[in-house]
């Protein structure tokens, strides 16, 4: 497909702007490809395909700015589990990769079972042998954001990197020619309105009724400006995101989209000592989260709060994109161990709430965020 010029500014832009690169750094894009046996639609076809060609453009626009190299994997069919082997030899370096496997360390890193030991050999090789690129671009389907993957290498490697998982080319004309400049500062602002508050609770006139703690749990932003060593955010960018503290949410969530189409019937979450206790609601999306987490029990974990701060992101059929909305509030399942949560498993799935009413309290003093909508900051 040919890329308009709008288009390519806004892929330009991904190196100069948001991730600020040199002439002599290097950056990897990688992207998932569809395996043999996965069962998708013919629109799923057409928007994976998309996203491959939209990953092959972003390479070469790329190499304008600095050397890129560009990695195609089989995709691993869900959000936060780990990225094969090929991909962590791409990103560290096949010698640092040979440790980590000949310890074992790397088998139960990416099977999301490594102890807090492996965790700590795995990054003291990673330390010592890995060679890894100064960005990466993850063009994938399936999001690598909530991975040990991207935690090892902002973390310890410094890696600068912009998580793009679902990512469609309409998005290169909207939320990504938002003024991130702008969408910085406003994110900063809700970061200082939420800081040091231990509680928070979410409504919502769907019947969404649902409250944690959120004590030492500092809210992250995810500002689309990619510059700073270790740096880490979603292209497009614009929120606030935090994990709740585990076995804190009591409540109630009712879902009226999915993460890439509205349901036809809301699903309503019962939520009891910080899980999913019940999935009530029917259709194939209720069943297979039902599923889910009666085989998993540990996917219904309530891993994360997020608000939305990007005035330009509007699209509600896309998850990447609606977290993003001003005025929204997200709240995800499953994995949080990458971003403060003490939770481990190889599944994350955000939902999208709007016109929501988001409040913090701190010191029994309640703090209004968001009011049916309406940001307060």
């Amino acid at each position: 497909m040919t890329v308009d010029a709008d288009e390519m500014r806004a892929i330009r832009n991904i190196f100069t702007t948001n991730l600020g690169v040199k002439k002599t750094e290097r950056v990897l894009v990688i992207t998932d490809l569809i395996r043999e046996d996965e069962h998708v639609t013919v629109k799923e076809r057409a928007q994976r395909d998309s996203l491959r060609e939209i990953a092959r453009d972003t390479a070469e626009a790329g190499r304008e700015f600095c050397e890129v190299a560009y990695l195609e994997f089989p995709s691993v069919g869900v959000h936060g589990k780990e990225p094969p082997i090929e991909v962590w030899e791409a990103a560290f370096g096949k010698k640092a990769v040979a440790e980590l496997s000949a310890s074992g360390v790397l088998a139960r890193v990416l099977l999301k079972v490594a102890t807090a030991d492996d965790l700590r050999r795995a990054e003291e090789a990673v330390i010592k042998y890995a060679k890894s690129p100064e960005a990466i671009i993850a063009l994938s389907n399936c999001s690598t954001s909530h991975t040990r993957f991207r935690d090892i290498l902002t973390r310890c490697m410094g890696v600068r990197y912009a998580s793009m998982p679902l990512f469609e080319r309409p998005m290169l004309r909207g939320a990504m020619t938002a003024d991130w400049k702008a969408v910085e500062e406003r994110t900063k602002r809700l970061v200082e309105l939420v800081k040091g508050a231990e509680t928070a609770r979410v409504t919502a006139r769907n019947g969404t009724s649902i409250s944690f703690s959120i004590v030492g749990r500092d809210l992250r932003p995810d500002t689309g400006i990619i510059t700073e060593r270790g740096a880490f955010s979603n292209l497009p960018a614009g929120e606030g995101f935090l994990a709740p503290v585990e076995g804190t949410a009591e409540g109630r969530m009712v879902l009226e989209w999915a993460p890439d189409e509205k349901l036809e019937k809301p699903i309503c979450l019962e939520v009891r000592k910080g899980r999913v206790v019940e999935v009530m609601g029917e259709g194939r999306f209720a069943e297979a989260l039902r599923k889910k987490i009666e085989a998993t029990p540990l996917t219904g974990n309530i891993a994360e709060l997020g608000i939305g701060t990007n005035d330009r992101a509007t699209r509600p059929d896309n998850i990447l994109e609606t977290e993003k909305i001003l005025g929204t509030v997200h709240m995800a399942l499953g994995d949080n161990s990458s971003f403060g949560g003490k939770v481990s498993v190889p599944y994350h799935q955000d939902f999208i709430f709007f016109g929501p009413t988001l409040e913090v309290f701190k010191n029994s003093v309640k703090v209004e965020v968001i009011v049916e909508g309406e940001p307060r900051f």
